[in-house]
């Protein structure tokens, strides 16, 4: 299995892309941690994980990505529990969209903290034991919005332009160290935020897509398994536009 032996860290990964994440990784041999601050949702996706995989190993840890001292408690938990961490995914993200004249800076602040910064902090503390071993994947979830922008999400766009810049710099101080950083910016997929829209907003998304159809979660997890595995390490600093050609 590709991810035979290798400990990860996913953020946000009780649901939606970040659980599919984590099936995903299961499945190739990996222990798994869920980091997700819905106790409910986290506790949810363990069990069902663990159920369907019999031999997998996913674990929760309740934890609030923007507050530091968590973030690290957690950390040194999976290190106390496995020794190393081998990869880590920084998905966890919220949309708290509007017009910047009606956006409100704890709109603003809510968005950047959780999207960024929070990414920032997780990546700061794994990677001085990724450093110890010489040897690591960091795998950020940018948007398709982060490098074109999108009316109504300031917020949102600029949180996810920073993952972009926060990847490609990592990459550069990281990899003498043997550690790789890349992004995946999705557009347009298939999770309960797309379910919202109505049938003639999601057909006219779709009709701007070279391919023709939304992505699904699936596209981004194994995306994202690549990057984990070996065969990209040789890749690092790279953002792989997962749009179905829609920035073209």
């Amino acid at each position: 299995m590709r991810l035979d032996d290798r400990v990860a860290i996913v953020t946000g990964g009780a649901r939606g892309i970040g659980k599919k994440i984590c099936e995903t990784f299961l499945k190739e041999g990996a222990s798994v941690y869920i980091f997700d601050i819905n106790p409910e949702e986290g506790t949810g996706a363990v069990n069902e994980l663990n159920s369907a995989y019999k031999n997998g190993r996913v674990f929760f840890f309740e934890v609030d990505i923007t507050n530091e001292k968590n973030v690290e408690q957690a950390i040194k938990k999976v290190i106390e529990a496995e020794s190393k961490i081998d990869i880590l995914v920084n998905n966890a993200g919220i949309t708290r969209d509007n017009l910047i004249l009606r956006m409100s800076l704890e709109d603003w602040q809510k968005v950047i903290d959780i999207n960024l910064t929070g990414a920032f902090i997780c990546s700061r503390h794994t990677v001085r034991f990724m450093i110890k071993n010489r040897s690591g994947k960091i795998i950020n979830i940018s948007s398709i919005v982060g490098v074109h922008g999108n009316a109504g999400q300031s917020n949102y766009s600029s949180s996810k332009a920073g993952i972009i810049g926060l990847t490609k710099t990592l990459a550069r101080e990281l990899a003498s160290r043997n550690i790789l950083v890349n992004a995946i910016a999705p557009g347009y997929i298939e999770t309960e935020m797309t379910e919202k829209l109505g049938d003639s907003i999601k057909q006219k998304l779709i009709e701007q897509i070279p391919t023709g159809r939304l992505g699904s979660v699936d596209d981004v997890a194994k995306t994202a398994l690549f990057l984990a595995g070996d065969d990209s390490n040789y890749i690092t600093g790279t953002v792989i536009n997962l749009d179905g050609g829609m920035g073209i």
